[in-house]
C-alpha cells in the first residue's frame, strides 16, 4: 500500500484554504487545516510525528507565520516548510529562508506548481530524514544515535538503547512482548532479562518524559510487555 503523507496547511483565507486541500486530498494526501496561528501551533504540537510537509502564510492572525516556522522548527526541526504567502519581497524571501524554511511560493500560483513543489520536496526529504523521530518536543536520529530530550539536552546513546526505541517507535500504539525484544536486539549467547530492558525504559522516561513516575510515552504492560504511544 501507498504510504499516505500528511499535510498541514496554515492558511487564513478560508476559501483558499479549502480549495488547497482539496487538491492535495485529490492527490491522496491527508489534510490538517489551520487558520490561525495559535491553532497551527496547537495542531503542530500534537502531530509533529506524523506531519510530513507544512504549507505556511505569513500574515496570520494571533502569531504570524515567521514565528510559527520558528516553533516548528524547535518542536519538529526535519519537517519541511513551504512559505505560501502574499509577501513578494526579497527581504521577506531571506527571512523566511533563513528561518529554515525550505521553499517560498508566492501568492498567487498555480495549483500544478504548487502540488509539484510538495511532491518533490517531500520525496527528498522523506530520503534524508528518515532516520529521524520526532515526538513531544524530542527527536531520536537512528543513524547519529543522538537524541534531543524533553529539556531540549542533545544525549548519544548506546546502539541497544537506540535499536530498542527503533523497535518500539515503528510499533507505535501496539504492545510488543519482552521475548519478541530479546529476539531481535539480544543473540543467542547474550544473558537478557526483563529487568535488563526495565531499566533502559526507566532511562527513556528519564529522558523523554515530563513526569517519569506517571509516563505518557513509554509503558510497561505488566506481564506482556511495552508499548510507545507519541
Amino acid at each position: 500500500m501507498m504510504q499516505q503523507y500528511q499535510i498541514l496547511v496554515v492558511e487564513d483565507e478560508q476559501s483558499l484554504a479549502q480549495t488547497i486541500a482539496l487538491n492535495l486530498q485529490l492527490e491522496n494526501y491527508k489534510v490538517l487545516l489551520a487558520t490561525a496561528g495559535q491553532q497551527a501551533l496547537d495542531l503542530f504540537k500534537t502531530n509533529s510525528h506524523v506531519i510530513n510537509l507544512v504549507l505556511l502564510d505569513v500574515m496570520l492572525p494571533e502569531i504570524n507565520g515567521f514565528d510559527l516556522c520558528k516553533a516548528f522548527k524547535k518542536i519538529g526541526p526535519s519537517v519541511p516548510i513551504i512559505f505560501l504567502t502574499a509577501k513578494n519581497q526579497i527581504s521577506d524571501k531571506i527571512e523566511g529562508l533563513k528561518l529554515g524554511a525550505d521553499d517560498y511560493i508566492t501568492k498567487p500560483f498555480d495549483l500544478e506548481e504548487l502540488l509539484l513543489r510538495v511532491s518533490n520536496l517531500i520525496k527528498r526529504t522523506q530520503k534524508e530524514t528518515i532516520a529521524v523521530f520526532n515526538f513531544n518536543n524530542c527527536s531520536i536520529n537512528f543513524e547519529t544515535f543522538e537524541i534531543k530530550d524533553i529539556y531540549g539536552a542533545s544525549s548519544t546513546l548506546s546502539k541497544r538503547e537506540i535499536g530498542l526505541l527503533k523497535l518500539l517507535t515503528e510499533h507505535e500504539n501496539k504492545v510488543i512482548s519482552r521475548d519478541e525484544i530479546i529476539e531481535k536486539l539480544w543473540d543467542l549467547n547474550e544473558n537478557a532479562s526483563s529487568r535488563t530492558i526495565d531499566n533502559y525504559i526507566l532511562n527513556f522516561r528519564k529522558y523523554f518524559e515530563a513526569n517519569p513516575k506517571e509516563p505518557v510515552h513509554f509503558h510497561s504492560i505488566r506481564g506482556v510487555g511495552y508499548k510507545f504511544i507519541a
